[in-house]
């Protein structure tokens, strides 16, 4: 595929609010202008079921986010808007996902170790209240990504694992049964801004701090008015290092616009004044759209009609997809002819291979796995790229001698891993470099 294929979902749990407006819908809708991109928007319904018991719930975030949106201005005829649960496909690739998927893999995300945390320093058991769902998470997740062959996956740094067990099940699904899928990428965006709440901390419905994105004029105007200052009163100069108040505002405004309110805190702004401001400056942009939300809200069969138009623009793509995978798993008529053995990879194919990363917490990891994706060997964290990478280098170089010597930055080892490591030590034909190894001197974060 020449053109750059790009898939960003939000999942129907609530209303959206200002800072999924600055953080994810504004960029997004920005990004679907770009030329030769074929973007791929959709309502993670399914998601939703996770964390959301409350039918009702669903369906009117459903509703909301989606008018959201096309008020925004996404365009339904440029790219392809849907809602995850209209394409039937996902959920079956999800299975096919499943069964090539390790345990070992799932163990790992984010979600259910925070969890298993969570049950821990409450002396509860380890799997309290914690659904299949959960822990199944990141293969749909996966499914939303590889049913469409998504080159690149906008997300936050949170994200980016999913994005990593994504590939592993492409590489796994890809190594049994054929090349099928697109390795997808995360675009990690550094500039995206992360916008603070009524309270300071980051804008969250769980910390129940939002500003409605859309909330009627004298509505929005309250809740800014009840924004958290300090107490310096009016001539008192005003600093703009951590103050919600400007941070939001910079979200909104230019740089000149920006620059005049840094003055006038310095001059010494009276709150209500500055409150006053940066209500007009974010209703400014805001206003033209809220009535076209409001057009949505009000017809929802429209919404609707746009939700399945896009949904069959999709299941072009999806359903002739899923039933290469189907014949490539082998659920096909019985009377089709059995495929013809796939013609054996290379040796560098077959080789294991170490994969380099970049964890939320800043840190950077490797891991070496075999042929087949199963993990062999897992680091610890390393500060740096170079630190990461030098490590592969020497484990490449010197093999199982060097594990001994590592064995303080390692998290685990597999009893394979000595002799995957001899592999790699091995002369290769061509002094070919570590099959799907990245330069080991260089580790890097998910590309974008």
């Amino acid at each position: 595929m020449s053109t750059l294929r790009v898939l960003t979902g939000i999942t129907t749990s609530g209303t959206p609010h200002l800072g999924n407006y600055v953080g994810a819908i504004r960029p997004a809708v920005r990004a679907s202008r770009a030329p030769a991109t074929d973007s791929f928007y959709f309502l993670a319904d399914y998601h939703a079921l996770i964390k959301v018991d409350e039918p009702a719930r669903i369906q009117r975030s459903t509703l909301e986010i989606a008018a959201t949106w096309l008020a925004a201005g996404l365009d339904p005829e440029r790219v392809t808007f849907y809602r995850q649960s209209d394409i039937p496909e996902i959920p079956e690739l999800t299975w096919l996902l499943t069964c090539v998927t390790g345990k070992g893999i799932l163990n790992r995300a984010h979600a259910y170790k925070a969890a298993l945390d969570r049950n821990a320093a409450a002396g509860a058991d380890p799997d309290f209240d914690v659904t299949a769902g959960l822990f199944m998470y990141p293969v749909l997740m996966g499914a939303d990504i590889l049913m469409f062959n998504a080159h690149r996956v906008p997300v936050g740094r949170d994200q980016v694992q999913h994005i990593e067990m994504a590939r592993d099940m492409a590489q796994r699904f890809n190594h049994l049964y054929g090349e099928h899928f697109v390795l997808p990428e995360a675009a990690v965006e550094e500039s995206v801004a992360v916008l603070p709440g009524l309270d300071g901390r980051k804008m969250s419905k769980s910390y129940d701090n939002t500003i409605p994105l859309f909330a009627p004029r004298e509505q929005l105007r309250k809740l800014i008015a009840g924004i958290v200052t300090d107490s310096r009163g009016p001539g008192e100069p005003k600093s703009t290092e951590g103050s919600a108040l400007f941070q939001i505002y910079q979200a909104f405004a230019d740089a000149g616009e920006t620059e005049a309110l840094r003055r006038a805190f310095a001059d010494g702004i009276a709150w209500a004044d500055a409150k006053q401001a940066l209500f007009e400056r974010i209703d400014r942009e805001i206003a033209p759209m809220r009535a076209t939300y409001q057009g949505y809200i009000d017809d929802p069969a429209r919404v609707e009609h746009v939700l399945l138009a896009g949904a069959q623009k999709a299941r072009h793509l999806s359903a002739p997809f899923i039933g290469r995978l189907r014949h490539a798993v082998g659920l096909r008529p019985l009377e089709a002819p059995a495929a013809a053995a796939r013609a054996p990879k290379a040796a560098k194919a077959a080789l294991p291979s170490f994969k380099q990363y970049r964890e939320a917490d800043g840190l950077f990891y490797f891991k070496l796995v075999d042929a087949g994706g199963a993990l062999l060997l897992q680091s610890g964290g390393f500060a740096s790229p170079r630190d990461a990478g030098q490590a592969i280098a020497r484990l490449t170089r010197e093999g199982a001698a060097a594990l001994a010597a590592l064995a303080p930055q390692l998290q685990s080892t597999a009893a394979g891993a000595v002799a995957a490591l001899a592999q790699l030590a091995a002369p290769r034909d061509g002094g070919d470099s570590v099959a799907g190894e990245e330069d080991p001197g260089a580790a890097v974060e998910p590309k974008a």
